[in-house]
């Protein structure tokens, strides 16, 4: 039952960004690929994003700063441990001599059925008996099991495409996940009760994706960058070159005496953002002149060029 902005490290008054800065921060420190040798850093791991997801939800943060919750996200008991309210507000009951509770000067003793009574008298009949509490005082949730971990290893052509991605649990069953509009390298994907086996039920699995690098597209921002080779040829007359994108490869007309680092947009052809858009594809064309090509050598020896490309730098 920890608490989310300790275990996190932010304040109360944390903004989303500030809170999604010192996740990342410690989910990058903790990332079980990184800590195989040490079990703490798994399990501290989890603890890490189960905050995160309670606080980077407005629903619960409301209701766990109010006391209504505790920072497992389960409804805190009426006569919960600890004393102070999370947000800093009344008093809870605190744990009395015998094992039964104190609160305001009462000393409520540890026999359920005697609880019962006092319930009764105190708010009416109808009182649960045989260890229940007085009505609108039910029992504490049983804790579910563990969340798990996991890591999962996206191609970038994948992950620009949202093409699903099969992964192996630890229980040895496979599912077909949808990556989600928007994802990037460290985006978690919650599978609920798909973790350890608890009293209460699983715990989820948190799957935490990773994005591999490509091996000539770029990632930037929401846009993927792609350096293209042309031949001299090519640059000096243009024409249209066949070109990869994410998607497929498509034609692309060069204009005519382009030179090296010119950079050409391909609309729709990046990634996937989460309002249903999609970013761009940019080209920069990049001239690639032979090293030993005698027939250019003997045209360029006998070419005169007038102009001093380098003239604006004043040199």
């Amino acid at each position: 039952m920890a608490d989310p902005y300790k275990t996190l490290g932010v304040a109360r008054d944390a903004s989303e960004a500030d809170i999604k800065k010192a996740y990342r921060k410690l989910a990058k420190e903790l990332h079980p690929d990184r800590n195989k040798d040490n079990p703490k850093a798994a399990e501290r791991f989890s603890q890490v994003t189960s905050a995160y997801d309670l606080l980077t939800d407005k629903d619960k943060r409301a209701r766990f700063d109010r006391g209504e919750i505790d920072g497992d996200g389960n409804p805190a008991s009426p006569f919960g441990y600890g004393g102070a309210r999370p947000g800093g507000g009344g008093t809870y009951a605190r744990p009395g001599a015998g094992g039964g509770f104190s609160s305001a000067g009462f000393e409520f003793g540890g026999d359920a059925g005697d609880m019962g009574d006092i319930f009764e008298g105190l708010f009416g009949g109808g009182g649960a008996r045989g260890g229940g509490f007085a009505s609108g005082f039910g029992r504490r949730p049983q804790p579910k099991g563990a969340n798990v971990a996991y890591s999962l290893r996206v191609p970038f052509v994948d992950a620009a495409t949202l093409s699903p991605q099969r992964v192996t649990l630890g229980d040895g069953k496979t599912i077909d996940l949808k990556l989600p509009a928007g994802v990037e390298d460290g985006t978690q994907m919650r599978l609920g009760g798909k973790g350890e086996q608890g009293p209460g039920g699983a715990g989820d699995a948190i799957v935490t994706i990773e994005i591999q690098p490509h091996r000539f597209f770029t990632r930037d921002g929401d846009d993927v960058r792609l350096d293209l080779p042309l031949s001299l040829r090519e640059a000096v007359l243009g024409g249209q070159v066949r070109v990869p994108t994410v998607d497929k490869a498509v034609m692309l007309t060069v204009p005519k005496g382009t030179t090296s680092g010119k950079t050409l947009r391909l609309k729709g052809k990046g990634f996937h953002r989460k309002d249903g858009t999609r970013g761009d594809q940019l080209v920069t064309l990049m001239i690639d002149v032979p090293a030993d090509d005698a027939a250019l050598q003997q045209f360029v020896e006998g070419w005169s060029d007038g102009r001093n490309p380098r003239a604006a730098m004043g040199v």
